[in-house]
């Protein structure tokens, strides 16, 4: 058992960030939250609806100009976010839980672990983001 299945058929909600109902980046906060003790950015009251990828692809590009977040270079890690695009924006994330696996909210369904081309350019995958405070640490 990992850290992922008790989120596995978490309702999705628009604009969610707790138990009740998540999106995607509702379920890394929520995650990031309970795992982690880490509380961060909301961003719920920022965009109008999950259907907007534009305001999402600013939300996003933004947290990873100014925010916490770290490129990850080489292999990811548990706890790392993956980031996609859908055309051309950075409007999908996921939580990576190992080796081309991760947690996500898709579309409006409930949360599921999911395979994944974790390598970018051969997928919409854009790349890996690690949290500032976990920099350096490895989790399994």
């Amino acid at each position: 058992m990992t850290w992922s299945n008790k989120y596995i058929g978490t309702p999705f909600a628009e604009f969610g960030r707790d138990w009740s109902g998540v999106d995607c980046y509702g379920l890394v906060v929520l995650a990031y939250r309970v795992e982690l003790g880490i509380d961060l950015t909301s961003y719920a009251g920022e965009y109008v609806s999950c259907e907007e990828h534009a305001e999402l692809d600013g939300l996003f590009k933004g947290a990873i100009d100014c925010g916490p977040w770290n490129r990850v270079e080489g292999t990811a890690q548990a706890f790392d976010v993956a980031l996609f695009r859908r055309g051309p924006l950075a409007s999908h994330c996921g939580l990576v839980v190992g080796h081309r696996q991760m947690l996500h909210v898709s579309g409006r369904e409930q949360a599921k672990l999911g395979r994944y081309r974790p390598e970018p350019g051969k997928s919409q995958l854009i790349g890996h983001y690690r949290h500032n405070r976990l920099m350096g640490m490895l989790h399994a």
